[in-house]
């Protein structure tokens, strides 16, 4: 899968935010309207969700959509660097 670490690292990210807020799936489905086993495919990265679900996460755990992505804290050598990029041949 194209970019499997990011999408590993996003799904740790709403992990992380769940647990610092004492937010369980059921909770967080709650306040999406995103489907709990949506939700769980997500955390576990096996789901590459739009920038408008990305958009909803961030309004829920009130971030810019921005510190959302910031990986940062779940890893501390984060890079972009090492995400592939999909080039039409």
């Amino acid at each position: 899968m194209i970019n499997e670490a990011l999408i590993i690292e996003f799904g740790l990210r709403i992990k992380q935010l769940c647990s610092e807020k004492n937010i369980s799936q059921e909770k967080l489905s709650n306040l999406t309207g995103f489907h709990r086993t949506y939700i769980g495919m997500i955390e576990r990265g096996e789901r590459n969700i739009s920038l408008t679900n990305i958009a909803v996460f961030a309004k829920v755990f009130e971030l810019t959509v921005s510190e959302l992505l910031d990986f940062s804290s779940i890893n501390p050598k984060h890079s972009y660097k090492k995400y592939e990029i999909k080039a039409e041949e």
